[in-house]
């Protein structure tokens, strides 16, 4: 079992005892999209830490779209708790990187892969993908490549 799948158990276990219901109610749904994740294709295997990692940013994003749609839609009770789950999948993730470090890091990526126009963005999403390493979301990531390929 990877460290990170055994700290998520230990948590929900201890929130558990200690009857804090949003905590374990949010790592019981982080464990089970984990246990999806691990039964998804042709045969059961262990997810790694980085495969356990994408599978809890992938829920986070849930709860913050969710939060969005809940507010938006004048449910702030629900858009609240959609925001706390979220929080405490946070606590999981790396520290998401500020918009200075992210224009940083993919001005680098694209320097040294010596990416110019529209026809690259492809390869340039990879290589800032790379660079990025999951510290910041997809669309963050995709923004600041198009603006700094002046598209």
């Amino acid at each position: 079992m990877s460290t990170l799948k055994d700290r998520l158990t230990a948590d929900m276990r201890a929130a558990l005892k200690a009857r804090d219901e949003l905590t374990t109610s949010t790592l019981r749904m982080a464990l089970a999209a984990v246990g999806n994740a691990e039964v998804a294709g042709r045969e059961k295997r262990e997810l790694s830490d980085d495969e356990v990692l994408a599978v809890l940013a992938k829920e986070a994003k849930k709860r913050r779209e969710a939060a969005v749609a809940f507010a938006d839609a004048g449910r702030a009770e629900q858009a609240g708790k959609e925001t706390a789950e979220g929080e405490v999948l946070e606590r999981y993730l790396p520290k998401q990187l500020s918009d200075e470090e992210l224009a940083e890091l993919v001005s680098g990526a694209l320097a040294a892969g010596g990416f110019t126009g529209k026809a690259q963005m492809g390869p340039a999403m990879k290589a800032a993908q790379a660079a990025v390493a999951g510290r910041a979301e997809g669309g963050r990531v995709a923004a600041e490549v198009r603006r700094q390929l002046g598209l």
